[in-house]
């Protein structure tokens, strides 16, 4: 990983963190607006995305960008970078602090840089292909549960299909005993996977904003990601199932069921 871009990666995250800190302390529902029936958008994420976007352009005009509020954008190129300002825009406005900013790079369709800050928080995730993956600085790898408590996440997009798929694992995980919950953030459960406090995460219909940057983690923490028929996930496929790879067979079980 060229040492510019890691640094200017990493400048940029805190950077937008501090700015949607200073809102998060302030925020005001009143500020929310609807970006789809089911979906908000704050002025937070606007500023974010802007100091992001302002970084990368200055800095990297070649680059390609993909971000959750503006969509793709720039030229073609073999560098690709996927921006999620704030993840977890629900959790920002109700004053939960599980929120995040998430930006990865990928060169030629591979993801090759990943990086979750969760400024409330004060914990900085960072990734590198083949150079492992750390939290605050230090290494972290998956959990090495497979039997008896296992924690589980599970998350979705807008749709009504992944919606509706998305109650069905959850009630048959329930309903097998097993914790399942949602967080409100895919990339922080991405990256609780990654640390090991968690075991999995799935996910119908996702965004590549919102996980690219934690699929790396996973991978780099020992992990295992896949679809929901067990290939593994690139950026072209929609639904992902991440975990420690000690429950991801039985996990796909109950996802090809859905």
């Amino acid at each position: 990983m060229d040492a510019k871009i890691k640094k200017i990666a990493l400048d940029t995250v805190k950077k937008a963190g501090k700015v949607l800190e200073d809102e998060y302390r302030n925020f005001d529902r009143k500020k929310i607006n609807l970006k789809s029936h089911h979906e908000i958008v704050t002025r937070a994420d606007l500023l974010s995305e802007e100091i992001i976007l302002k970084a990368i352009r200055s800095q990297f005009p070649a680059h390609q960008i993909l971000s959750e509020e503006i969509g793709r954008v720039g030229v073609e190129s073999d560098y690709l970078w996927i921006i999620d300002p704030l993840d977890g825009t629900t959790n920002f406005s109700m004053h939960n602090p599980l929120w995040s900013v998430s930006v990865a790079l990928s060169f030629r369709r591979q993801i090759v840089l990943g990086l979750i800050y969760a400024p409330m928080l004060n914990e900085l995730f960072l990734a590198e292909e083949g150079r492992g993956a750390s939290l605050n600085g230090r290494k972290i790898k998956v959990s090495a549960v497979k039997d008896g408590k296992t924690l589980n996440t599970f998350c979705h997009s807008s749709r009504p299909r992944d919606i509706k798929r998305a109650i069905k694992y959850f009630s048959r995980q329930k309903l097998q005993g097993l914790d399942c919950r949602q967080m409100g953030s895919a990339a922080i459960e991405l990256a609780y996977t990654a640390a090991g406090r968690i075991e999995s995460i799935a996910i119908p219909g996702a965004n590549s904003w919102d996980i690219a940057a934690g699929v790396l983690l996973v991978r780099e923490a020992g992990g295992r990601v896949s679809d929901f028929s067990g290939a593994e996930w690139s950026l072209e496929k929609n639904d992902m199932v991440a975990s420690n790879g000690l429950v991801h067979r039985e996990l796909l079980k109950v996802l090809k069921t859905i």
